[in-house]
């Protein structure tokens, strides 16, 4: 059984089959690799651990489901005074207009997630990403009896 970026990965040990539990690291990282991204820092809601001043700073979440999380993160990062703000997520749920919240908030350059879960809405600031290619790759090795833990370099 392939998962995909399980809210708590201890899950994946209560199946009765072999499982591989996957994230979605790889590809967010991927399209955040194209930028200069110089810092290495760890975000709390309370702090913020490290200097974000000047910088750009990707908020990482496997799920966004009403964004309340997040949004109350954003506050937190604007009286640090951050160059730019994206987000990314595995599992983009985006209920309760979470979406538009998020896209509304002036200082948050993109929303980021995979196609994990259908999308009944879009929005400009919104980049979707195919696991498609992942899940793929996992199956092909699973097959042929080769290690997935390649799957997980980022």
């Amino acid at each position: 059984m392939l998962t995909l970026a399980l809210h708590s990965p201890e899950v994946h040990g209560f199946f009765s089959v072999p499982v591989d539990h996957l994230h979605a690291l790889r590809e967010l990282a991927a399209h955040f690799r194209q930028r200069d991204l110089s810092r290495d820092e760890k975000v709390s809601i309370t702090s913020i651990i490290g200097d974000v001043a000047g910088r750009d700073v990707i908020i990482l979440d496997d799920e966004i489901a009403r964004g309340t999380t997040v949004l109350e993160l954003l506050s937190v990062l604007r009286t640090h005074e951050p160059r730019s703000i994206a987000i990314a997520c595995t599992h983009g749920l985006f209920a309760d207009g979470a979406l538009e919240k998020l896209g509304a908030a002036e200082d948050v350059s993109e929303i980021v997630c995979t196609n994990s879960v259908p999308l009944a809405m879009g929005h400009p600031k919104l980049t979707v990403l195919s696991v498609a290619p992942a899940l793929a790759e996992a199956i092909r090795r699973t097959h042929v009896g080769e290690s997935v833990s390649v799957l997980f370099e980022t």
